[in-house]
């Protein structure tokens, strides 16, 4: 219990670490925006639904109209769309590796966690606990250094084609946000019914 308690805290840690670079470069951002107007500097943001992602059949993909409102602004980016952009690529990203890792780790245990159990009762045992906590430290820092410099609002995701695949254009684009969405609600749907089962997403398939 200790061990969890001890786990929860670090896990907090991890995320107001994060938080905080989001605060602080959500404030630097409208402070360079007066600035920028007093300047004249041109303050031009992206049109959303004209951008890669906007595919047949649901179109432009915003359901909660994120980018719509002024939450998140910035001089060139007044919508925040970047900022968006970038946030829905990570995110989906790292929802395509989980929800193959949910089905995975069923059959594969890294050593040191043979006795872990898949999916989110890992999260009840000492050492899925420990090394979930330590992930989200890890990703905290990472995350807290890209909010402070900028990087990951400016990137909007894209790192080109470091295989040399030749395939990094607007198709390959289209294909990998599609992806990236279906992966998030797959996620969101295995941890669900596993809450509600209890069985992993393997055995919710009755194998």
């Amino acid at each position: 219990e200790s061990l969890l308690s001890t786990t929860s805290y670090v896990t907090a840690a991890g995320g107001v670490l994060a938080a905080a670079a989001i605060a602080k470069a959500s404030s630097k951002s409208r402070r360079s925006f007066r600035v920028a107007c007093s300047a004249g500097v041109s303050t031009e943001s992206l049109v959303p639904s004209e951008q890669v992602g906007n595919t047949a059949p649901l179109g432009f993909f915003d359901p909660l109209g994120f980018s719509t409102g002024s939450t998140i602004s910035y001089p060139d980016d007044l919508n925040g769309f970047k900022f968006l952009r970038s946030a829905e690529l990570k995110n989906g990203r790292v929802a395509m590796m989980a929800s193959v890792g949910m089905v995975v780790q069923h059959y594969v245990k890294l050593p040191g966690f043979e006795d872990v159990p898949a999916g989110y009762a890992a999260l009840t045992t000492s050492a899925g606990a420990t090394g979930f906590a330590a992930l989200v430290c890890v990703v905290g820092f990472i995350e807290a250094a890209e909010f402070a410099n900028g990087t990951f609002r400016k990137s909007l995701g894209n790192y080109g084609d470091p295989l040399n695949l030749g395939s990094f254009n607007e198709e390959y684009q289209n294909k990998e946000l599609n992806n990236c969405r279906m992966a998030m609600f797959a996620v969101l749907g295995q941890l669900v019914a596993e809450m509600v089962t209890g069985k992993d997403a393997i055995e919710q398939l009755g194998l």
